[in-house]
């Protein structure tokens, strides 16, 4: 059954969980009170039984001439027993005050040794607060003018009933002690307590279901809040979760996911017309360079070597150090040409020499090329191969040099450290081959990552920014992707995929 739109909106679902909250609430509430009341008519009930029973058993005593602990002691249960808490003593008094009797051995009469009796008289016996029972306990009230008394008992508080009993020789009165059942020391404490504990339930509960609700519905204003400040960061690689929603919060992620995309394909777009614009310009300036300096540098490089070669000083000191300084200087020349390549082979794309390659005899004649280098620096390298490795139609040359590149980056990032590896794994993966170099080096922080392949970014102080913007796009004119992996501290694994046959054939 499909339910209205309606319903799914914040604000009616809410009302709703509200009014079924406040409903469980009140029934809850009527629930609790049903049962106090029938608690309180248990309690009551329990008062009256055992006023009955004291009654009947002094009244049994008063008619027998028998003590009241003789025949506490016939019945089946003590009635201090069968009442606990309940009848607290039963006393018989005389009109005159004197006790005839007491279910406590403490106030019974004493045999003394002539004899004789000894009665105790009724101010000698503690009592609580008298029940004002109407006219037939005002006879009794005389004989206690000061014993305090109470028309409104309080529950669970001791107190003592008083029932004149007139017989043919005198007037008696039965006075039943009651208490309550709960120990001593705590009982009114708790008895006054316990009735707030089924509402402080009821609350803990409403309490507990509102921090939920609440919870529940403000979870979405929070996701979208953070995502709101990792747009504002330049971060959009996530998506809000929330988009199944069917209330306004769905829609709202929904049309946030939208805005981040969007936001996403601009910045690519505007990311690809800059490295457009640069590349135009690197080009222009590949060219000038090209054309204004190599040829001033040739004529440099020249004149070095014929200053070294025929106008060096007879002086063997004088002619060392200047071999030394023309060495110096052709080294920088190098350098400087070295740079203009970089920028040539950057701007220009190069021609494909396409044919079938052994990945492995690719990856080990590159490593042998700064093998000695990585022997003088204790640093271990190795090739792994995991299972036959199809050959790939690429350019030697062009590959060489993309895994030269990167083998010496992997060298570069151990240079320090007192020892280190580097090791590259071939391998087949989904129709390409796969190579991985890893080296356990300084690592790249993370927030360099998204930017190691660009143009002109480099991490090291006398880098140009080009080496693996280079390797990139040589990758990618051979049709293959690669990727990076890093920890900072710990090493970069720097993966290229590269496909087993051409993917425009076919």
């Amino acid at each position: 059954m499909k339910l209205p739109n309606l319903f799914y909106t914040f604000r009616v679902r809410l009302l709703l969980v509200l009014a079924a909250l406040l409903l469980a609430t009140l029934g809850m509430q009527y629930y609790l009170n049903r049962l106090a009341e029938q608690r309180t008519a248990r309690i009551i009930a329990e008062q009256e039984q055992a006023l009955a029973d004291s009654i009947a058993l002094a009244n049994e005593s008063i008619t027998s001439g028998e003590y009241l602990e003789d025949l506490d002691k016939r019945r089946p249960v003590s009635i201090l027993k069968e009442r606990a808490g309940r009848v607290m003593n039963i006393l018989v008094v005389r009109e005159d005050g004197r006790v005839e009797d007491s279910l406590r051995p403490k106030y019974k009469p004493k045999t003394l040794e002539d004899n004789t009796f000894f009665y105790f008289n009724i101010s000698d016996v503690q009592l609580p607060k008298i029940v004002d029972a109407g006219q037939g306990a005002e006879g009794f009230k005389r004989l206690l003018p000061s014993q305090p008394t109470t028309s409104q008992p309080i529950a669970g508080e001791t107190r003592a009933f008083t029932i004149a009993l007139k017989t043919r020789d005198a007037l008696n009165y039965i006075i039943v002690v009651l208490g309550s059942r709960a120990t001593p020391g705590g009982s009114q404490r708790w008895g006054a307590a316990r009735p707030l504990l089924p509402t402080l339930a009821v609350l803990l509960v409403a309490t507990l279901v509102a921090a939920i609700l609440v919870w529940r519905f403000t979870r979405p204003l929070k996701g979208l809040s953070d995502a709101a400040q990792r747009v504002a960061g330049g971060d959009f690689d996530f998506r809000v979760p929330d988009v199944n929603r069917r209330d306004e919060m769905g829609t709202l992620a929904a049309n946030f996911n939208e805005m981040i995309g969007r936001l996403d394909r601009a910045r690519e777009l505007e990311t690809r017309l800059n490295q457009a614009e640069r590349s135009a310009v690197v080009g222009r300036l590949a060219s000038a360079i090209a054309h204004e300096i190599r040829n001033p540098l040739n004529y440099i490089n020249l004149t070095l070597d014929h200053l070294r070669e025929t106008l060096a000083p007879e002086d063997p000191e004088k002619r060392a150090l200047v071999g030394r300084l023309t060495s110096q200087l052709k080294t920088e020349v190098a350098r400087i040409n070295t740079r203009i390549t970089e920028f040539l082979k950057y701007t220009r794309p190069a021609p494909l020499n396409l044919r079938p390659l052994d990945l492995r005899v690719s990856v080990a004649d590159a490593l042998s090329l700064v093998e000695v280098q990585a022997v003088e620096s204790g640093i271990e390298t190795r090739i792994e191969q995991d299972g036959p490795l199809p050959p790939v139609l690429g350019d030697a040359e062009s590959l060489r040099s993309v895994f030269t590149n990167l083998i010496i980056n992997g060298l570069q990032a151990i240079e320090g450290a007192e020892s280190g590896r580097l090791t590259i794994r071939l391998a087949a993966h989904d129709g390409h081959a796969r190579v991985e170099i890893s080296d356990t080096g300084r690592g790249i922080a993370p927030e360099s990552l998204p930017q190691i392949f660009e143009p002109y970014f480099s991490t090291k102080e006398t880098g140009t920014g080009l080496g693996l913007a280079i390797v990139k796009k040589a990758i990618e004119e051979h049709g293959g992707q690669i990727s990076v992996e890093s920890t900072e501290g710990a090493g970069t694994t720097f993966k290229v995929e590269l496909p087993t046959e051409r993917r425009d054939e076919g």
